[in-house]
């Protein structure tokens, strides 16, 4: 039998009608930093209903609408702009969560388009006010070693950033720079004299049992948790930047959300008569209101093989990202990026990010 089910269309803003996406999870990205360069833009498509998206495989100009969005992730190394647009969210009915990438490279010049680190640290917190705990989780990432940047630095790095956000975030999330497996990445840090070191496996598991060292000594009890690492290391767990879990305990009221998500909420179980208590699926996820919740297996089979990433929607670009890290790996080169970011200031409001 032939299947009859349409599929869904968007009215682009030059009154034609185009196939579309309509992702429930949006990835607002990896690609780029659009809460700091192009949270106008993006409120802006939020508003008008689709933005437009470029296969980076194929060149390929594809539609995404908003129409059935519930929940979006936001990347960023500046989300202070997303304060002045939270409300926008919470009036259409989409939550959402930052993964923040808080790093402190700012002696050795890798990351030459941040904000000042203090700034930044303080733009964590208002976030915090704004959304609740849990909301924002801190990312140390990537984590460098250069002729100037040692185990010992890095730690150091961390704990003075750790004590600060301590009752800020529950999570330290972490990854080794992996430059050889990103030719461009690697021609670049040559390109501009950056003396980068590949980490070893003794490097990773020296660092890691140290931080968890760190995290009990200095009483932050952070969950601590690695990005796409295959190493696997005692008390730390793989991470799912786009996390299921974290979705439903920040949403579990929103029934279309819970729908995609395939959960199923129950109430907790009470003692029978002989003080006895049905014991919680190994899964279970409890909510704070006399609930637990289950889910179906929603992971993005589509990312890298020890991504733990749920399926979403990327919305981002490549080669748009104006921080200038030295490590990028979304950036083909620094000239690339800043001329897609003048197209973009010459049409800011366009269908795609760069505007063309």
């Amino acid at each position: 039998m032939a299947n009859t089910k349409q599929k869904p269309t968007i009215i682009l803003d030059n009154g034609t009608i185009a196939p579309c996406q309509e992702p429930v999870v949006v990835s607002a990205s990896r690609s780029t930093d659009i809460p700091a360069f192009y949270c106008d833009w993006f409120f802006h498509r939020l508003k008008v209903g689709y933005s437009a998206w470029t296969n980076p495989f194929n060149g390929v100009k594809m539609y995404v609408s908003y129409a059935k969005t519930r929940f979006i992730v936001f990347w960023s190394k500046n989300p202070r702009p997303l304060l002045e647009h939270l409300d926008e969210l919470k009036e259409r009915g989409i939550n959402c969560y930052i993964q923040y990438s808080l790093n402190d490279y700012e002696d050795e010049k890798l990351e030459k388009g941040v904000r000042p680190l203090a700034e930044r640290i303080e733009t964590f917190k208002l976030l915090v006010e704004q959304l609740g705990l849990g909301s924002v989780i801190w990312r140390f990432d990537p984590l460098m070693l250069t002729d100037d940047i040692d185990i010992d630095k890095l730690l150091k790095k961390i704990e003075n950033i750790g004590d600060q956000l301590k009752g800020y975030t529950e999570k330290l999330v972490f990854s080794f720079a992996d430059i050889s497996i990103y030719k461009k990445v690697k021609a670049n840090l040559v390109k501009d004299g950056i003396p980068y070191h590949e980490w070893t496996t003794e490097q990773m598991e020296e660092f890691a049992s140290r931080l968890v060292e760190l995290n009990k000594t200095k009483g932050w009890n952070y969950k601590l948790a690695t990005c796409g690492e295959k190493s696997r290391f005692p008390e730390i767990e793989p991470n799912h930047c786009v996390d299921d879990v974290l979705m439903i305990r920040r949403a579990y009221n929103d029934l279309k959300l819970m729908a995609f998500l395939k959960t199923s909420i129950k109430p907790m179980p009470k003692q029978d008569l002989f003080g006895e208590t049905e014991p919680l699926p190994d899964d279970a996820i409890i909510l704070d209101n006399g609930t637990y919740a289950t889910r179906g297996d929603n992971k993005d089979s589509g990312q890298r093989k020890f991504c733990g990433c749920m399926k979403s929607k990327d919305i981002g670009q490549y080669n748009t990202c104006i921080h200038m890290c030295e490590y990028c790996y979304a950036n083909t080169s620094k000239q690339i990026a800043a001329m897609n970011y003048k197209c973009h200031k010459d049409n800011p409001f366009g269908e795609t990010i760069t505007g063309k």
